[in-house]
C-alpha cells in the first residue's frame, strides 16, 4: 500500500517512518508537517493510506479526513485518546495513542490492509467483465458496454470515475486505479492522480496539457516522465 505520513511533529514523523518502514506492505511515498502538503502532494500522487495525527495548525487531522475519498484509507496517530469517538465519524481503520508499540501498529496495518481488499472486491462487481475491445460498466442499476475505441479519457471524482465518450459520458462508482489496472496498458495511461487517458486519443500535447477533441487535461508532476517514456519516446 502507498502510504504518507501527516503529523507536525518531527520526531512523530521519524517515530512512525520507522513504524512504516519495519512492514514490508507499506511503501512510503512522503512525510508531510500538515494537511495541507498532503493534500497537494495528493493532486500528483496516488495514496491509499494516511497515518495522520490529529492535533495540527490550521486544518486538524479530522477535518483533513472528512475531506478524503472512502478509497483513502486513515490511521489516526495521536497523543490523546479523546478523539477516539470523533474518528468514527470519519470511518478512520484505527485510532494509535502514541507512542505506538510495534506490534499494535502491525494490527492496524493489518486491518487497513484486509479493509482495501473489500473495497477492490466491491469495485470489481462494477465491472462485470472486460475485454480486448470493451468493458461493461455499472451505471444507475444498469451495465453499459463501452468500447474501450470510444474512450478519451477517464476522469476520478471522489468515489466515481466519469468515462468521457465523444459527445457522452457515463458516471459509476468505483476507483481510478482499479478500472486503470483492467484496462490495457499501452494504450490507456494514467497522466496524474485524477486522470487517465486513451492515448489513440490524443490529438497533441505540450509539457503540461494534453489536447483530447476539445478536452485539456494536465499532465501531473509525477507522471510526466513516465508518460514521455510511454507515448513519446516509444512511438519515436
Amino acid at each position: 500500500m502507498n502510504c504518507i505520513i501527516v503529523d507536525d511533529e518531527p520526531l512523530a514523523r521519524e517515530a512512525i517512518e520507522l513504524l512504516v518502514r519495519r512492514h514490508t506492505d507499506l511503501n512510503l511515498l512522503g512525510l508531510f508537517n500538515s494537511a495541507e502538503a498532503a493534500s497537494a502532494f495528493m493532486k500528483e500522487a496516488p495514496v491509499d493510506l494516511i497515518f495522520l495525527d490529529i492535533q495540527m495548525p490550521h486544518t486538524s487531522g479530522l477535518e483533513f479526513a472528512q475531506s478524503l475519498s472512502r478509497n483513502t484509507l486513515v490511521i489516526f496517530t495521536t497523543a490523546f485518546t479523546e478523539y477516539a469517538l470523533d474518528s468514527y465519524d470519519v470511518e478512520a481503520i484505527d485510532y494509535l495513542v502514541k507512542p505506538i508499540k510495534s506490534e499494535r501498529f502491525g494490527k492496524a496495518v493489518n486491518k487497513a490492509i484486509a479493509y482495501q481488499s473489500l473495497l477492490k472486491k466491491e469495485e470489481k462487481e462494477d465491472i462485470e467483465g472486460i475485454d480486448t475491445e470493451f468493458i461493461f460498466v455499472k451505471s444507475e442499476r444498469r451495465f453499459h458496454k463501452v468500447k474501450l475505441v470510444d474512450i478519451l479519457f477517464i476522469e476520478g471524482l471522489k468515489d466515481y470515475v466519469i468515462i468521457h465518450l465523444d459527445g457522452d459520458r457515463i458516471i459509476t462508482k468505483m476507483n481510478l486505479k482499479n478500472i486503470h489496472e483492467k484496462l490495457p496498458g499501452k494504450t490507456f495511461l494514467r497522466v496524474n492522480k485524477s486522470y487517465i487517458v486513451n492515448s489513440l486519443q490524443i490529438n497533441s500535447f505540450d509539457n503540461n496539457d494534453l489536447y483530447i477533441k476539445t478536452h485539456i487535461v494536465p499532465i501531473g508532476n509525477a507522471y510526466r516522465d513516465a508518460f514521455f517514456d510511454e507515448f513519446v519516446t516509444k512511438s519515436i
